[in-house]
């Protein structure tokens, strides 16, 4: 009796084995076949479960084609549809399974823009030009149609006159939310490409809404510090006190003293050139290192991201007046410009000094 139920204990154990075992090689072998997020252009033709697969497994897109079969079979998804996808290998057959069976409109002239996070008018200009069919000259003129930016302020809530100032480089600086758009194709218009960014600039305003409309800067204002923060807090790992620095500056009546709005105001990138003495003491309205020049500048000078959003709408209260950050992007802050002066010193000396 004792010999019966070993045999049947050591059969239950195999038996197990085996099933885990099967299950295990099942899931690895439906797995995604690489990390590889590349997308590939497939053309799906109409056919068998087979003939997709197969398909597939020649973009090396499944593991096996079997285990593919398998899966359709065990759930149910058999209804896919023939057309053209773009698929990577770090998929796995659940989510190509998924978008198969969804179908798809697939548009071989849709492109993609990118515009990051940081980046002026200047260089969205050059992006649609290099992209669309659109020139940037075609750009600036919309920027200076009075109807258009008119029909904006009424449109969107966070939008007002400030943009139509004549003091302004570029109307809509700071308006277009930084993100990656698909669209149709290269004849889209710049008003289409711009309603895109404007749309989701009024989805990430609008979580912060409440915050906005307690605080006691403007929109505009607030768009304003944001990009100064964008800029010169992109090397650092704490924007809410870089902004805490600003509006401190700001309540006593100093100088912002912002590198990035002088370089703005010459329409220079901080990568290109130093800037001459002439430059750096030209007083504009938008050059904060100008020794009469107090508060913000009379617009934005790029575009921010919601990190730099929050870091206005939020920032870090303390006495400091005055910021550097190492390689590291470890942000020192001061009390005075000679505590300011040491500290960029002793970073020199460290071989830590951040340089533009």
């Amino acid at each position: 009796m004792r010999i019966f139920r070993n045999v049947a204990l050591i059969s239950l154990i195999g038996s197990a084995l085996i099933i885990i075992g099967a299950c295990t090689y099942f899931n690895y072998q439906i797995s995604p076949v690489s990390s590889d997020d590349s997308l590939k252009v497939v053309v799906i033709e109409e056919g068998s479960i087979s003939d997709i697969a197969n398909t597939l497994k020649d973009n090396n897109l499944i593991r096996d084609v079997s285990m593919f079969k398998v899966y359709i079979k065990l759930t149910g998804k058999s209804n896919l549809k023939a057309s053209t996808y773009e698929l990577s290998e770090s998929m796995g057959v659940e989510k190509i399974v998924d978008i198969l069976a969804n179908g798809n409109s697939y548009n071989p002239d849709e492109i993609r823009i990118t515009f990051k996070e940081g980046i002026n008018m200047r260089h969205i200009a050059e992006l649609i030009s290099e992209n669309t069919n659109n020139t940037e000259e075609d750009v600036y003129n919309l920027l200076k149609n009075d109807d258009y930016l008119d029909e904006l302020v009424d449109t969107y809530w966070f939008i007002s006159d400030d943009i139509k100032s004549n003091k302004i480089y570029y109307s809509l600086e700071g308006y277009l939310y930084p993100n990656t758009y698909a669209f149709a194709n290269k004849d889209v218009s710049v008003k289409e490409i711009f309603k895109k960014m404007l749309d989701q600039m009024e989805i990430e305003l609008s979580k912060y809404k409440e915050d906005i409309e307690n605080n006691e800067l403007s929109v505009h204002e607030l768009l304003t510090l944001a990009s100064i923060v964008e800029l010169e807090g992109a090397s650092s790992s704490d924007r809410n006190g870089v902004a805490g620095v600003f509006y401190n500056r700001l309540d006593s009546g100093m100088t912002l003293g912002s590198d990035v709005t002088t370089y703005y105001a010459i329409k220079v990138d901080m990568s290109e050139r130093d800037l001459t003495r002439a430059e750096l003491d030209d007083c504009n309205n938008y050059n904060t290192r100008c020794s009469t020049f107090t508060g913000l500048p009379v617009g934005p000078i790029c575009n921010p991201s919601n990190a730099s959003i929050e870091a206005v709408l939020h920032p870090t209260t303390h006495e400091f007046y005055y910021f550097v950050a190492d390689k590291n992007k470890k942000t020192y802050f001061t009390k005075t410009y000679n505590e300011h002066l040491s500290m960029v010193s002793k970073l020199k000396d460290e071989g830590l000094f951040y340089e533009y």
